[in-house]
């Protein structure tokens, strides 16, 4: 059986490799900066071009995809990729140099300049993607043209009234949580105190069942995407966000400084509710379910979904 450094050793390079290309292959137009590649550009069909690389399939973007865009949560991503680089290289005896540059890289990705920077709004707090955006966007239906002896074709086509302008984009959700659920935060930092704010108003994501995914201020709320594409990421309440909130507030509620009992008593709120609806929700049906209902907690999705939604038993044994 190989020992966890030899393990590690063997996959050091294909780890490089793989780094490189989200790296790489997913860098935004500006130095520093990232973005998921991928998203519809042309379409007409929906109401806002998936971002299904990202795993947050119908998560609100910027309106119009363009080379632009900056996504939050991809830059915390990295800055967590780098600094885990960085401790995997140590432990696989990589060479000095690369494990400085990872841990550099992870300094540099996820410091707080640069999350002020490219995606923190002033005004509200909030940390959100950037791009080419309009909130005067709606699905109506037209009539398409056919060819000659055909009746019209009916299809919901998206209309866009304002024209869109390079913008932070104005939507607060689970995206907006990933400077905080990265751990990118100082303790005694400004912002970790108004994320904690932000993430206990009944009006934004909190609820008696966990946190939603969308709040119901941003005007996809809800949205059907397409005639038949319903809202997925647009309010629902998922485990595997939820949990790793809960982990981050775990790690500030144990770090010295202003913020460390609003995030102790938000991780022990936040805890009890989730733990509560799916255990009830357990109860009552006898599965574990894909998603929840932000309302009133049922479920929703697929079922049984003993994937992420089973991370309740560590929530529950609080092993982060």
């Amino acid at each position: 059986v190989l020992s966890t450094q030899a393990f590690l050793q063997r996959a050091w390079p294909r780890l490089e490799a793989w780094y490189s290309w989200f790296n790489t292959s997913q860098a935004g137009s500006q130095p520093g900066t990232y973005m998921w590649k991928g998203r519809d550009a042309v379409t007409e069909a929906e109401l806002n071009p998936k971002t299904l690389m990202s795993g947050l399939d119908d998560y609100p973007r910027a309106s119009h995809p363009t080379p632009d865009e900056r996504h939050v949560d991809l830059l915390a991503w990295m800055a967590l990729a780098s600094s885990a680089m960085a401790e995997i290289g140590r432990v696989a005896g990589a060479p000095a140099k690369a494990v400085a540059n990872y841990a550099a890289a992870a300094e540099a990705i996820g410091s707080m300049q640069r999350l002020r920077e490219l995606h923190l709004d002033p005004a509200s707090g909030q940390f959100r993607d950037y791009g080419l955006h309009s909130e005067a966007v709606e699905m109506v239906w037209s009539n398409l043209p056919q060819p000659a002896g055909l009746p019209p074709k009916r299809e919901l086509v998206r209309q866009v009234t304002q024209p869109p302008q390079l913008q932070l984009v104005p939507c607060f959700g689970y995206v907006s949580l990933f400077p905080l659920v990265m751990q990118l935060l100082p303790p005694d930092s400004l912002e970790l105190g108004q994320q904690l704010q932000l993430l206990r108003q009944e009006q934004l994501l909190w609820t008696d069942h966990g946190l939603r995914s969308l709040a119901p201020s941003s005007s996809l709320y809800k949205k059907y995407n397409t005639e038949h594409d319903a809202p997925y990421w647009r309010g629902q309440i998922w485990i595997n966000i939820n949990y790793l909130t809960l982990r981050a507030l775990k790690h500030y509620s144990s770090m010295t400084g202003p913020h460390q009992g609003a995030a102790g008593q938000a991780y022990a709120d936040l805890r009890a509710n989730l733990l509560s609806n799916l255990a009830g929700q357990y109860d009552s049906t006898g599965y574990l379910w894909e998603q929840y209902d932000d309302v009133d907690g049922k479920p929703k999705g697929s079922h049984p979904f003993t994937g992420w939604t089973a991370l309740l038993t560590l929530a529950a044994s609080e092993v982060f």
